[in-house]
């Protein structure tokens, strides 16, 4: 059971750290903490994501709660569920883009409001512990079945705003990509790879983030003839971009995109993560929008989105938020929104990203350390006197020409670095000289 309780969700090997025997406790726990009377469930297409429903579900209706099952899912559509139904509380069976033998859960209150260590998770791992569960109900809860895609693909398709026929690849990494995408089915014309449900990822890892994964991808689009490509990640809470020449985009510079798709409609507050490039701020002020910075992670995106009752928010590693799933994401309407733009444009996607990647990023580099609070105190000491300095999620520092955020990981031993520059030599420059001194 040990490490299974992470910062934003429950993530482990099933039959070794994820076992029926502990979800089902995880499922009294959760009755228990939360103290709900409905809970939507949703799973991916994992071969131990059926087994997990059923040992959650006899933990969960032990204790009174009845089931709402939406079955076979994406996470969006999950908490779009949760929000529409009115359920108490959601729970979506899934590892999101790890490996075939990963398994776990993401948690929500009502409203798709989520629940992360801070706020929960760390409590159902206490009650799991001392086995400090509510008494068992003398009526076990009832579970029913619910098809939430008529819903979820209204909403997906009350984004179109499509001028001509737009004609993209779909990578789908044989995960529930294949259920988010065919809420667009009708507005795009979309050819599909790897759409089979397989939980053992015969082709590929399903993350985006990892580029390697998007080589297929990249190779489908150079030899047809398409607007954009896109990748879904395993539970289909992110996607990843390229444009019409298989380059891949930046996911902060689709921020940018869809933030412009979005504030043609309607003027409001933006958010971005602090590791998005100085250009989303811009692009959403030259768009009559508000921008606003959020510190990294979806629980803290969220909620600053809930109480500024923003728009939209993008995330570096292509998490996109709507307004209108309750404040969560959804792949299929940011594909949408992509497409929104292109439509309406005369200009390729490559041409159309080109005026907004006016700086040179470093992305974001990882170093192994023996002590994170020692770095970010190096950090303050030899940057925070001379620029301005902020705190938001670990250590930012800006100067005129160029700005860099170094934070620790939540759970690993794990600096995370991003540069960006004016100009390519600067950022390079001053990349390396914070390398040498992370790792030094």
């Amino acid at each position: 059971m040990a490490g299974v309780f992470k910062a934003y969700d429950i993530r482990g090997i099933y039959g070794e750290t994820i076992t029926e025997d502990l979800v089902e406790k995880i499922g009294k726990a959760f009755v228990t903490f939360v103290k709900c009377k409905t809970v939507v469930i949703g799973r991916d297409m994992r071969p131990h994501s059926a087994p997990l429903f059923d040992a959650l579900t006899r933990g969960l209706t032990a204790l009174g709660a009845n089931i709402i099952d939406i079955g076979l899912c994406s996470t969006p559509m999950c908490y779009h569920a949760c929000g529409k139904l009115n359920a108490d509380a959601s729970i979506m069976i899934t590892a999101s883009h790890n490996s075939a033998e990963w398994n776990g859960m993401k948690f929500t209150r009502e409203q798709a409001i989520p629940i992360s260590g801070a706020t929960g998770i760390a409590d159902l791992e206490r009650i799991v512990n001392e086995e400090s569960y509510d008494a068992l109900a003398t009526t076990p809860g009832t579970i029913s079945s619910y098809d939430i895609m008529p819903e979820y693909t209204e909403l997906v398709a009350s984004c179109a705003d499509l001028s001509k026929p737009i004609n993209i690849v779909a990578d789908m990494g044989n995960a529930v990509g294949s259920i988010e995408a065919k809420t667009i089915d009708n507005l795009v014309s979309m050819d599909k790879m790897f759409e089979e449900l397989d939980g053992t990822f015969p082709n590929h890892e399903a993350n985006p983030l990892n580029t390697a994964t998007l080589a297929d991808l990249q190779a489908n689009v150079k030899a047809g003839d398409y607007d954009f490509g896109v990748s879904f990640d395993g539970d289909a809470d992110r996607a990843g971009f390229v444009d019409e020449n298989g380059e891949i985009i930046p996911m902060d510079i689709i921020s940018a995109l869809i933030a412009e798709d979005l504030l043609s409609h309607e003027k409001g507050v933006i958010f971005y993560d602090l590791r998005s490039s100085w250009s989303v701020k811009e692009v959403i002020e030259e768009n009559g929008g508000t921008p606003m910075m959020s510190r990294v992670g979806h629980a803290f995106i969220k909620q600053q989105m809930r109480d500024n009752n923003a728009i939209f928010a993008g995330e570096l590693s292509g998490h996109y938020y709507f307004r209108i799933n309750f404040f969560t994401e959804s792949s299929a309407m940011a594909v949408l929104c992509v497409a929104n733009i292109v439509s309406k444009s005369d200009k390729k996607l490559s041409e159309l990203i080109a005026p907004i990647q006016r700086y040179f990023a470093s992305g974001e580099i990882n170093s192994e350390v023996a002590d994170t609070d020692t770095v970010l105190d190096m950090i303050r000491n030899d940057y925070g006197t001379d620029g301005r300095m902020f705190e938001l999620d670990g250590v930012s520092v800006e100067y005129s020409d160029w700005w860099l955020n170094v934070r620790s990981s939540n759970t690993e031993p794990l600096i995370r670095l991003n540069v960006e520059a004016k100009t390519k030599e600067v950022m390079e420059a001053k990349r390396d000289e914070l390398l040498a001194k992370i790792r030094g």
